[in-house]
């Protein structure tokens, strides 16, 4: 069974009561608890020792969720290094909402992965425009949000490998909400929905993308490139 790591800050459930109300056990809580049916899932936060991804976690973890928001900054570098360097080496990755200014997604993008945002409550309907990709199978056209927080264009990322989902909002705005990336043998997943004042993760197709999300970032079973000085394959001819 596939090994899940689902990462979270955890501080806006434990100062704001609005969030505490909508997740009373931590967004980890309720995004850990649609996927165990499905995956081995264990549970990491930021205030754990090393973070909760220590090497023996990192080790086990096949695809790793990040959910963050008001404290990038106290994400200890060692660990970022340490998480970058697992994806390098296979592990998937699926950042969600705001974990679009996480140390981990900035670093493997390398831009500043900055954007408009507005928080009133408007409508998301967010596109599927990429059906014959695995992470939007068994989804409509589209998935509708009643309420959830604006992020606009200009998105500073790369061009994504492959654009799943558009984001319309209420007023106006466009955003790129569903990105994959690969970098060294790991795949990445930017997911946009999911403000920790609205309850998005319970909504059903939201956990559906994570779901197939999972499974698409799984890792590879590819031997491990061979890197440095090569001694040639065939004889080398001396030339004259």
């Amino acid at each position: 069974m596939l090994k899940v790591t689902v990462w979270n800050e955890f501080r806006h459930e434990q100062k704001n009561e609005r969030v505490r109300e909508i997740y009373p056990k931590g967004i980890h809580d309720a995004i850990a608890s649609f996927l165990k049916d499905d995956f081995e899932v264990r549970k990491a936060t930021l205030d754990e020792e090393s973070h909760g991804l220590t090497e023996e976690v990192l080790h086990e973890t096949d695809v790793l969720i990040w959910w963050g928001h008001m404290a990038h900054g106290e994400v200890d570098d060692v660990i970022v290094e340490k998480v970058k360097q697992r994806v390098l080496d296979g592990m998937g990755l699926i950042v969600l909402h705001s974990g679009h200014f996480s140390k981990i997604f900035k670093t493997l993008m390398g831009t500043s992965c900055d954007l408009k945002w507005r928080e009133v409550g408007e409508k998301e309907r967010l596109w599927v425009v990429d059906p014959s990709h695995p992470i939007a199978e068994g989804l409509g056209e589209y998935i509708e949000i009643e309420k959830e927080e604006m992020y606009g264009e200009h998105f500073d990322i790369p061009a994504p490998d492959q654009l799943l989902f558009i984001s319309w909002f209420e007023g106006g705005e466009v955003f790129r909400s569903g990105c994959t990336y690969q970098r060294g043998k790991g795949k990445i997943f930017y997911f946009r929905p999911g403000h920790e004042t609205y309850p998005t993760y319970y909504h059903k197709d939201i956990q559906k993308v994570i779901k197939n999300a999972v499974q698409w970032a799984t890792p590879t079973k590819l031997p491990k490139p061979v890197y440095g000085n090569s001694q040639p394959i065939e004889d080398i001819k001396p030339k004259n």
